[in-house]
Parts: structure tokens; C-alpha cells; sequence
């Protein structure tokens, strides 16, 4: 019996190495070798999806964005006031009224003008009876009736009198009374103590600061017309930028109002002028461009931006696709042999039309990674967090 038993002990035992050693199970695959910290080594269906690209220097315009704001052509601008004190009657000019140079904007009522052409009257009146008397002095001189003394003091007389109409009418002019006017009034000799008060040039009204029955004075402003046609755009650069902007350089104005912000089409323009001063208070320098404005689409007070593009200068760039922000990190992964990428980060300086300067952190030849940077980052994390 014990032969028999040591027998099948043995047959089953070579029955169990043979169904173990046929199983279909295979062996549990060897993991990844881990990379360094910052270096990663992408699956092949990751990899072909990278872009990469050698950092070079290439020409580079720092393009400085400033706020600013639609303003008054202030060479275009009239404040319009009257030329004697005196009670306005008559408002014909409203706000936003276009209107031509010479329109009468409103009229008033003044005692001061009708007592200047009184006075201008009764000097009009006495020149002319001085000169009556200075032609009968000269007749009676020449028949040796009067001595030359009498007739210097006629002559006197008619002078001063002359003086003193020139001065009446030289006052008239000043209080607004045209030279036809002027000669109208001696020609008749009616007093007219209404005064118009007349638009200096042609455009828009854009204030009146006057209301019927006010009492005004020549110092007052009635009424403000611009001419809209052409508008400033003013802005204020910081005093450390001051050196990148100069007249003559070519600018893109975006006004948010008119739909024309970033992306879309903006309104071209030139700095027609680079403020010689810095605001003490803000640290900022004024800059001014000019736009035509005919069809009228940009109206005074307007926010606008200003961007001025800098002369373009050799820096080290490269493209906002490769970078990757980690906290207040930027980062770039640069290609390594062997599949591998490493991260390095990276100082960067002043963007433009999608590049950045670079100021530290990689050099020029090296190849990084300008397309797929995001997703590479995402590996890496995943392949360290695992």
C-alpha cells in the first residue's frame, strides 16, 4: 500500500507544476523609471502633439498701452462772450445747435453801449462845429481880421474835438459795434443800445452758460462752439515709459464706445505732441494725437486707449504659447535628450503682438517648447503626483 501511496503523491504533484506552468497570466509589467523634479518624458501620443522651436533674437517694438480720452481741438474752440455789460433779451443759440461763424447767438439790452454812442454823437457834433469855426478863422486871418493866435486856437479846438470822436469811436468797436455800424449810427444819429452777440467761428454749440433776463458782464462765457471736425486723443505716460514716446510716432487708439477695442479695428493716428513737462502730481507726461472727425462718430470726454509702439530694437524673445504660469512663476520646458523636458523659470520682460522679452532664465539656440506646453505641464504633474 505505502509504494501505491508514494506514487500518486508524485503524479499529483507533477500534475500541479504543469497546470502552473502553463497558465496564460502574464507578469506584471516593470513601472516607468521615475524622472527628477521639473523633468518629464511625455507618452508618445503626447509627444508628437509638442511643437518646438530654437530661442532667437528677432527685431522687437515694446508697444506701451495708456488710458486716455477724447478731447476739444482746443485751437478749434471759441468761448463766446459778450462785449458789454448789459441784460440779455433775446437766446437764439441751444445746445448742440451747428452754427456759423457771424450767427447771432443771443442779444442783450445795454445802457453802458447806448451812453457810448451818445457820447461818440455829441463828439461827432462838436468836431463838426470846430471845424466850421476853424474854416471862418482861417477866412478872417486871410482878410487880416484876426491875428494868427486866434486862429492857432481854433485849429487847437478842432483837433482835440477830432481826438475825442476818434476815441468814441474806437470805444464803440470795442464794445462790439462793427465799422458799418459805426457809420450808420453817425449817418442817423438813433441810438441803438441792443447788442447781438456773434459766433466767432462755425461749429457746434457745445455749452451756454446763459439764461433770459441774466445781467452779464464781458468777462462772462455765454456760450462755447467747437468745430468737431478734428479732435485731440490725450493721454498721460508714466514718467518711467516717457522715453519710449516721441512726435512723429505712429499710435492705434481704441475706443471702447465705438466697438473698436482690442482685437477689432482701430483708428490710426501720430503724436502730434510729447509734453516737455511731468505732472508733478500723477508722475505722468501728456501726449496728444489728432483724428478726423467729419463723420462725427467721436464725441468729447470719450475713454479711449492709446498704443504706442516703441522703435523695434534685437531682444531675445519668445512666444506666450510656451509659457506656463505657476503661482507668480513663469515657466518654459526645454527639450532634453532622450524625449526628456525639463522646466526652468523664466524672467520675462515687455509683450507685444504675442511675444515676450526675455530677460533671464534660458538662452539663445536652446529649444523649448513653443506649442502643447500646457498639457506637457499637466503630465508632469500627473507622472509626479502618481
Amino acid at each position: 500500500m505505502r509504494p501505491h501511496f508514494l506514487l500518486t503523491l508524485t503524479a499529483t504533484a507533477a500534475l500541479l507544476f504543469s497546470l502552473a506552468g502553463c497558465s496564460d497570466e502574464p507578469a506584471p509589467a516593470a513601472e516607468p523609471p521615475r524622472q527628477p523634479p521639473g523633468v518629464v518624458k511625455p507618452e508618445q501620443a503626447l509627444q508628437k502633439t509638442l511643437k518646438v522651436a530654437a530661442v532667437a533674437a528677432s527685431p522687437f517694438s515694446e508697444v506701451l498701452r495708456v488710458s486716455g480720452r477724447i478731447d476739444f481741438d482746443e485751437q478749434r474752440v471759441a468761448r463766446i462772450g459778450a462785449s458789454v455789460t448789459g441784460r440779455v433779451t433775446d437766446l437764439y443759440g441751444i445746445l448742440g445747435q451747428e452754427v456759423k461763424a457771424g450767427q447771432v447767438l443771443a442779444r442783450l439790452h445795454s445802457s453802458e453801449l447806448g451812453a457810448a454812442q451818445m457820447a461818440f454823437l455829441k463828439a461827432e457834433a462838436q468836431t463838426e462845429l470846430q471845424a466850421r469855426n476853424a474854416e471862418r478863422a482861417r477866412q478872417l486871418f486871410a482878410a487880416d481880421v484876426i491875428g494868427r493866435g486866434e486862429l492857432q486856437r481854433r485849429e487847437s479846438e478842432l483837433a482835440i474835438s477830432s481826438a475825442e470822436m476818434r476815441a468814441y469811436r474806437d470805444q464803440l468797436r470795442v464794445l462790439g459795434m462793427s465799422a458799418a455800424a459805426v457809420a450808420q449810427l453817425a449817418k442817423s444819429g438813433s441810438i441803438d443800445s441792443y447788442s447781438p452777440v456773434f459766433s466767432s467761428i462755425s461749429g457746434t454749440v457745445v455749452e451756454r452758460n446763459v439764461a433770459q433776463g441774466q445781467v452779464v458782464q464781458p468777462a462772462d462765457a455765454l456760450y462755447t462752439v467747437a468745430d468737431l471736425s478734428r479732435v485731440w486723443v490725450v493721454a498721460e505716460v508714466p514718467e518711467q515709459q516717457a522715453a519710449l514716446v516721441a512726435e512723429g510716432q505712429s499710435v492705434d487708439i481704441e475706443v471702447p464706445s465705438l466697438g473698436n477695442g482690442a482685437g477689432q479695428k482701430q483708428i490710426t493716428g501720430k503724436l502730434i505732441y510729447v509734453g516737455r513737462t511731468v505732472n508733478p502730481q500723477t508722475r505722468t507726461v501728456l501726449v496728444r494725437t489728432e483724428l478726423d472727425n467729419r463723420e462725427g462718430r467721436l464725441k468729447p470726454a470719450m475713454l479711449a486707449s492709446m498704443l504706442i509702439a516703441s522703435a523695434a530694437s534685437e531682444q531675445l524673445v519668445i512666444p506666450e504659447s510656451a509659457i506656463v504660469r505657476d503661482g507668480n512663476d513663469e515657466l518654459v520646458y526645454v527639450e532634453q535628450p532622450g524625449g526628456l523636458y525639463r522646466q526652468v523659470k523664466v524672467k520675462l520682460g515687455a509683450e507685444s503682438d504675442g511675444m515676450r522679452v526675455v530677460q533671464s532664465g534660458v538662452k539663445a539656440g536652446e529649444r523649448i517648447v513653443v506649442d502643447g506646453a500646457f498639457h506637457l505641464d499637466n503630465e508632469r504633474k500627473r507622472l509626479e503626483q502618481g
